[in-house]
């Protein structure tokens, strides 16, 4: 019987390990969650470490160890950070899945653009609960939520700048329809609103997503962003779509529209989005993402904004793990053993 030598290094459940295994007794696992926290350290911003590795961890095991599991692994299932230097250590490596959904995490490393197959858990994560962010940052600024923060500082209250607003009948523009702008879309419907958006490969043949009025292509968001109120990014952060929204993009946007940023903060021109927050065309935005967030803070003029709700990348978290990318891997697992088509490939040239 063919053994395949299946590298984890994610920290992974007792209960998801025993997932793994019971694909098919032809599997090895080998289990190395945490055990290059170390070398990530090392070779990764301090800003990125500090964020997203558990507090002292410094890894396991030598360096001829860890390159001994890398040497034999066929398939890894790894997540976010990653040593940088994967395939030239893994030479057996024909597959990778990574947990989170965005394939742009791997620009940094020796994977993009190589002869390995990566697939990512894009359409498994937590996306309701990121679709709740989203309708957060809405009701925030809808709402003039950000005037109780200055009127506390003030000490006495401002009535007439709150300026609230009714969401049913408002407009939310989604870009990105995919996982979670479906989410987005379904919770927008649910509380009155006109919901459109737009994705890479709009669908004729397929109904709308639950919710929508309409979904167009690319080439349709500059005529639907006018009549937005809310405008939602869900897409995936590629060469075609950094800087997506820059100066001219926001001078289509509505008076007084807000925007909310789930996706990648790179899809975002900062210096286009402070000025037109400068200039008062916009009520608000609310990013849980922003250009280079994975190296160093936000930009001091956006951060110190108050019109400007900034979050660490949490809107994914939740009580209730809805993150479906060890069962999506076990999927692609037995279809890689049996020699099927497995799903979320990332396409080098279109960028996920």
């Amino acid at each position: 019987m063919r053994v395949l030598d299946v590298l984890s290094i994610l920290r992974t459940s007792a209960e998801e390990r025993a997932m793994i295994q019971a694909v098919d007794p032809a599997i090895k696992l080998t289990d190395a969650g945490g055990w290059f926290d170390g070398e990530i350290r090392e070779t990764w911003p301090a800003f990125t470490s500090d964020r997203y590795l558990p507090p002292h961890a410094k890894g396991t095991g030598s360096r001829a160890e860890r390159d001994g599991m890398l040497a034999e692994a066929e398939v890894i299932l790894g997540g976010w950070p990653f040593p940088l230097d994967l395939r030239a250590r893994a030479p057996k490596l024909k597959w990778l899945h990574q947990r989170p959904a965005g394939a742009s995490n791997l620009l940094r490393g020796d994977l993009w653009g190589s002869d390995v197959v990566v697939t990512t858990s894009r359409g498994s994560g937590n996306t309701l609960a990121m679709a709740e962010y989203a309708l957060a940052g809405i009701l925030h600024f809808a709402k003039g939520l950000p005037q109780a923060a200055i009127d506390r500082e003030a000490g006495h209250f401002s009535h007439p700048a709150y300026r609230p607003l009714q969401l049913k009948d408002k407009t939310a523009c989604v870009v990105g329809v995919g996982g979670i702008g479906q989410d987005v879309g379904r919770l927008c419907a649910a509380i009155g609103m006109r919901v459109v958006g737009t994705r890479r490969e709009p669908r004729d043949d397929l109904p709308l997503p639950e919710g929508f009025a309409a979904v167009g292509g690319p080439a349709d968001l500059d005529r639907l962003l006018p009549e937005a109120d809310f405008v939602i990014i869900c897409c995936q952060w590629t060469p075609q779509t950094t800087n997506l929204f820059d100066s001219r993009r926001f001078a289509l946007m509505k008076p007084g529209s807000v925007l909310v940023n789930v996706a990648r903060g790179e899809i975002v021109d900062e210096t286009a989005l402070i000025e037109a927050l400068q200039r008062d065309h916009l009520r608000g935005v609310a990013l849980d993402v922003y250009a280079g967030e994975f190296e160093n803070p936000p930009m001091a003029p956006l951060w110190s904004d108050p019109r400007a709700l900034i979050t660490p990348h949490i809107s994914g978290g939740s009580d209730q793990n809805r993150h479906r990318a060890v069962e999506l891997f076990c999927d692609n697992l037995a279809a890689y053993l049996s020699g099927r088509p497995l799903v979320n490939i990332i396409d080098w040239e279109r960028g996920y």
